[in-house]
């Protein structure tokens, strides 16, 4: 059963409960996701180790680390939820207010994520061009002429209009956790990322020169 936190009368440790194994389940997830897809992807780069595994294939290696990268988050967002059970909840986070916020964040946040994918394909939203499957272009139409990591922040806004509508300051703190993890990634992704495509347009010179 919940418990119900009074704002006016806790403090602020009271809001959230460190002592539930679900919630240093839920951040250890949350962490590991994208160090895990970082340190595969730049190995098949540098490796070709997933490729090798599907004998020379580097769109069965793509597909397969694709299906483990949404699985991971299938199984991060589960945990996600059930370390919001186990924390109290505060009474102001009850609104109709809030909960039309909380709604609000996560259509935006999935509205983002989706149409990131479907403007990217599944090898491009699943790391291909560390594979040498690249895009004839960059992309600049929706979502990326709102934000360039639609799929970041659109997860992110997920994980916080969750923690809302269920009035859970842990899930608040945990969304925090999920902001900075990828920020993280992103400062090692996108200039590798960039260093991949400035290759090969060197490599076209070359080649037209």
């Amino acid at each position: 059963m919940t418990t119900m936190k009074s704002f006016a009368s806790a403090s602020p440790w009271d809001l959230v409960d460190l002592s539930q194994d679900s919630l240093k389940v839920a951040a250890a997830a949350i962490a590991f996701n994208p160090i895990f897809w970082n340190i595969v992807a730049r190995q098949e780069y540098h490796n070709k180790v997933l490729t090798k595994l599907f004998g020379g294939n580097s769109r069965y290696g793509c597909y397969f680390l694709a299906f483990v990268i949404f699985s991971l988050g299938i199984i991060r967002d589960y945990l996600y939820e059930q370390a919001l059970r186990d924390q109290p909840a505060l009474d102001i986070l009850q609104t109709d207010t809030v909960k039309y916020a909380a709604g609000g964040l996560f259509l935006t946040g999935n509205v983002l994520v989706i149409s990131s994918m479907w403007a990217l394909g599944l090898t491009g939203t699943y790391l291909g061009d560390y594979f040498g499957i690249l895009m004839d272009s960059r992309v600049t139409g929706f979502p990326f002429n709102i934000t360039d990591a639609p799929m970041y922040h659109g997860s992110t806004l997920s994980f916080l209009g969750t923690a809302l509508w269920f009035g859970k300051p842990a899930g608040i703190l945990l969304s925090i956790g999920v902001t900075v993890m990828y920020q993280i990634a992103l400062r090692f992704e996108d200039p590798f990322t960039a260093e991949i495509y400035a290759k090969r347009e060197r490599e076209r010179v070359k080649k037209t020169g």
